[in-house]
């Protein structure tokens, strides 16, 4: 069985970001079934923005509404930030004069 919704946010370019009870957030995109029936009437960026969880499901006003069952098996995982992009990223010192100057009379020497 899958996980009912928790939380839906609207997404610009008509994808909803959801968070489901089993914590996954996963990003559904909705384009797909803008040429759909009743999908059709979410091309309004206005009415497609007032989705909001009902019953472990997404539902806009209208009836209008997807299955938590669709919505976690046709979503992807939202990728969480690895631990090197989450840290700063350590500047590289450059080589000291001197250190420089050996390493040429090193190669020079060779």
């Amino acid at each position: 069985m899958n996980p009912y919704v928790k939380s839906v946010q609207t997404q610009d370019n008509y994808c909803l970001l959801l968070t489901f009870e089993n914590g996954e957030k996963r990003i559904f995109d909705l384009k797909p079934y803008l040429n759909k029936g009743v999908f059709a009437r979410l091309k309004n960026v206005a009415l497609f923005k007032t989705a909001r969880v009902v019953s472990g499901s997404v539902e806009w006003r209208g009836e209008i509404d997807l299955s938590y069952d669709t919505l976690y098996l046709e979503s992807t995982p939202v990728r969480a930030k690895s631990k090197r992009t989450q840290t700063r990223k350590k500047k590289s010192m450059p080589l000291t004069t001197k250190r420089t100057k050996q390493t040429r009379a090193g190669v020079r020497a060779k």
